[in-house]
């Protein structure tokens, strides 16, 4: 009798274990059933472009028909109308830039002719006479610069050379820097100062002209000593002592303070030092975009969502940024094909496609022929000083089609 209780129960434990493993098996495939739902319910990369394109393409027409015979550019929305600038602003390169995108994706030859128009509004920037400051690299390379990789007319090469030469000329040897703002003392250098290099690189090929090269290096080299901090993050502007090039104070202008990590200034340094790695190959370019990115990447303010907060150090609930994600997508997929660390690189792609899918969500795309026509909503142009805040931003939607049309390249989705 004994024997057979002992058998019962030893069969009876037994079973109940098997029942415990056939359970545990049963929601490893209901978890993974459902994984498998979510993924396929996902958008595809290429739906999702055809989708933000589309609205792309009816929104800038749109705002194209409200600008084109005023010589004005749109800027962005102020007290809920259009705001626009003339052509010396230093944004004005990027609403041709976007229609020049657009045209690359869809082909549309009515785009295409929309951009050359607004191209052609900022040729006046080259001439000799017309004041600038570092920005006609944003202004003329985001036009000219795309007009001429997208139809490869010569005829838009000497506004090119021209504004290039012009930009050169703001260089100090001894500071080692291009002068950003034009002040009449003090020599200051912004990190978004990084982005106007591209015009130079672009230069020095068109033309064969080494000289150009040699100023964008120089000042890469000067600002990567002088503008960040230990743990890969910088400050807005350093201002050096014209005469002898000595630092004189580091500031964050558009930051929570100077001390602080203002999240377009790390965008721009990131999306600075890849494309200087990408256009020389120089590998101190690359490991200085690698410990930028990982700040940036790393960082415990950084949302789920990666639209980053206006200012890595403003409060969690402070207002995000999504022209820092756009500019920070950008950057991070051309990274991703840079870096020789593959732990690195698969983040970086992980991270932009994260930020590019939360930009098309509702949360950040507008609807069609709302947002004044703009792209993008939430943006933060300069919270300290009360400008340009919780708005839609021309370079915002400029960076966003572009680090899209880079994800579309890779061909992996």
């Amino acid at each position: 009798m004994t024997n057979i209780i002992a058998k019962f129960y030893l069969l009876y434990f037994q079973d109940l274990r098997h029942m415990k493993i056939l359970f545990r098996v049963f929601l490893a495939l209901f978890a993974m059933s459902l994984a498998s739902s979510a993924f396929s319910k996902q958008e595809s990369f290429k739906a999702l472009s055809n989708r933000v394109f589309d609205l792309a393409q009816k929104q800038y027409i749109a705002m194209s028909e409200s600008v084109k015979d005023s010589g004005r550019f749109p800027r962005s929305i102020k007290d809920g109308k259009l705001e626009t600038s003339d052509r010396g602003w230093w944004c004005s390169g990027f609403f041709p830039g976007s229609l020049w995108y657009i045209y690359e994706y869809g082909k549309d030859e009515s785009v295409k002719n929309l951009a050359l128009l607004f191209t052609k509004k900022l040729e006046p920037l080259s001439f000799a006479n017309t004041p600038i400051d570092h920005d006609i690299g944003f202004q003329i390379n985001c036009s000219y610069g795309n007009a001429y990789r997208l139809t490869k007319d010569k005829a838009l090469l000497p506004i090119m050379l021209a504004s290039a030469e012009k930009l050169s000329k703001r260089f100090s040897p001894k500071v080692g820097a291009i002068k950003s703002w034009n002040w009449k003392s003090g020599y200051p250098v912004i990190i978004d100062n990084m982005m106007n290099l591209e015009l130079l690189c672009k230069a020095s090929k068109i033309s064969s002209n080494k000289a150009y090269l040699d100023v964008a290096k120089a000042h890469a080299d000067t600002t990567m000593e002088n503008h960040f901090r230990p743990d890969g993050s910088s400050f807005h502007l350093v201002l050096y002592d014209e005469n002898s090039g000595a630092v004189l104070r580091r500031q964050t202008w558009q930051g929570l303070s100077d001390a602080s990590a203002w999240a377009r200034g790390q965008a721009w340094g990131l999306y600075g030092y890849v494309m200087m790695y990408r256009e020389t190959e120089v590998c101190a370019y690359l490991r200085q975009a690698e410990k930028i990115a990982k700040f940036i990447l790393e960082h415990k303010n950084l949302p789920a969502d990666k639209v980053p907060l206006w200012d890595f150090d403003a409060p969690k609930d402070g207002l995000r940024d999504a022209s820092a994600a756009a500019i920070i997508a950008s950057a991070l997929i051309d990274l991703s094909q840079l870096t020789k660390d593959r732990k690195l690189s698969k983040l970086c792609l992980q991270t932009a496609e994260t930020q590019l899918r939360t930009l098309s969500s509702d949360a950040y795309l507008a609807k069609p022929g709302t947002n004044c026509n703009f792209i993008l909503k939430h943006s933060v142009g300069s919270l300290p000083h009360k400008s340009e805040v919780d708005v839609p931003l021309s370079y915002a939607d400029y960076y966003f089609l572009e680090a899209l049309l880079k994800f579309n390249r890779l061909g992996i989705y």
